[in-house]
């Protein structure tokens, strides 16, 4: 039977992680590799994480199962993390929240539940998006289409194009919206687009389901979740996925959370006996160390404030590099505008320069970036930003 498939290529990522590692130029940069990296390349475990490890390692007293919907302090600790303790909605009862494996699992958890809702569902993703936004939600057999969201000629957000095809949109919908930090584009919603898009969905009746993988990121951890409080506040329904990848740094340890907005208490319990049987259809039950990790960090005073500082040094360091790389660009003597560059948040923006030039950056300069030219500016440092302003100006 395994005779019958046929060769897939490689992700494009993963593709691009292999051939970095084996080139042998000294001078070589990965841009590709969706991962925070400080200014050496690595990609630290945080001081509050190390803590909390040591801290697991004394207490634990038991390896047993945590269950399908993971533990419920975590669960409460991320809700009030991500809408804040006293939301109209945690304090209604009207969430229940899942620890997933990742944002992955709890996106694909969502994906399935909305296919119990509505079979027939679409759900609308930015133009562009998450590359694996789609395969996570559309492999359930869910339909997927797109909204316009980013004009690539003005490096902006194409908003009443976006408002009007959300405008169009029904109980039938799901609109899948970037809770901040817009991975490829960087390019986020204020709050007064917030505010546009919340009334929108009250009136028309479509499912918002927030994506938030990079909270604390932007702007800080508050600010970066205030459109989505707006949004949770305005509707009956919503869905949120998180991830702990990002801002506690815990990529391989596969920690994030579904939470569920229902109308009521009572729809909040049927919601959670529907997800709770999704999940053990998947997976049975989610990893629990890295969820552990962040219980014990959130239930502490000084691990919270550890943490904070060190999320601060990690969105200090992406602004002012996006603001050095400006700088480098303009003093280099390149006459395309890059200052949209210092206007985006959190790690991801396009370059806006073409697979041409992307390909060529990669055979003559070891620069490593996906053809649709979003880079990972974490993965500049001083070592390296003069060398690849340096290549960038070659090819333009």
């Amino acid at each position: 039977m395994l005779e019958t498939l046929l060769q897939l290529p490689d992700d494009p990522i993963l593709g691009l992680m292999a051939a970095y590692r084996k080139d042998p130029n000294p001078l070589k940069i990965d841009l590709g590799v969706g991962v925070y990296k400080d200014e050496t390349g690595n990609t630290p475990v945080l001081e509050a994480v190390k803590q909390a490890q040591l801290h697991h390692i004394q207490t634990e007293t038991t390896k047993t199962y945590i269950g399908p919907p993971g533990s419920p302090g975590f669960g409460t600790l991320i809700e009030a993390l991500i809408l804040g303790a006293d939301h109209p909605v945690i304090t209604a009862g009207r969430t229940n929240t899942l620890q997933t494996p990742g944002g992955c699992g709890a996106l694909r958890a969502g994906a399935e539940l909305i296919k119990r809702c509505n079979a027939g569902a679409t759900v609308w993703v930015s133009n562009p998006t998450w590359a694996n936004h789609i395969p996570l939600m559309g492999d359930t057999g869910l339909q997927i289409k797109e909204y316009p969201y980013y004009d690539r000629a003005t490096a902006s957000i194409q908003f009443e194009a976006m408002i009007a095809t959300l405008e169009q949109l029904g109980p039938n919908d799901v609109v899948l919206l970037h809770g901040c930090c817009h991975n490829p584009c960087g390019a986020d919603l204020n709050l007064e687009q917030w505010q546009q898009v919340a009334e929108l969905a009250k009136a028309r009746g479509f499912l918002p389901l927030v994506d938030l993988a990079y909270q604390g990121l932007g702007d800080g951890l508050e600010e970066d979740a205030a459109g989505l409080r707006i949004l949770a506040a305005a509707v009956p329904e919503m869905l949120i996925t998180a991830s702990c990848s990002k801002n506690f740094g815990l990529y391989r340890e596969r920690t994030g959370a579904i939470i569920a907005i229902s109308s009521s208490p009572v729809a909040r319990d049927i919601t959670h006996s529907q997800l709770c049987n999704v999940v053990r259809a998947i997976y049975s039950m989610p990893p629990a160390h890295g969820a552990a990790l962040v219980e014990i960090i959130l239930s502490s005073q000084e691990l919270t404030a550890l943490w904070n500082s060190e999320l601060t040094a990690m969105r200090n360091r992406i602004n002012d590099l996006r603001r050095l790389l400006v700088e480098k660009i303009e003093a280099r003597g390149i006459q395309q505008d890059f200052s949209f560059i210092t206007r985006q948040k959190g790690m991801f923006s396009f370059l806006g320069v073409s697979p041409e030039q992307v390909r060529q950056l990669k055979a003559d300069n070891s620069i490593y970036f996906v053809e649709s030219s979003r880079i990972n500016v974490a993965g500049i440092n001083a070592g390296n930003i003069d060398y690849l302003v340096d290549s960038l100006a070659k090819v333009l």
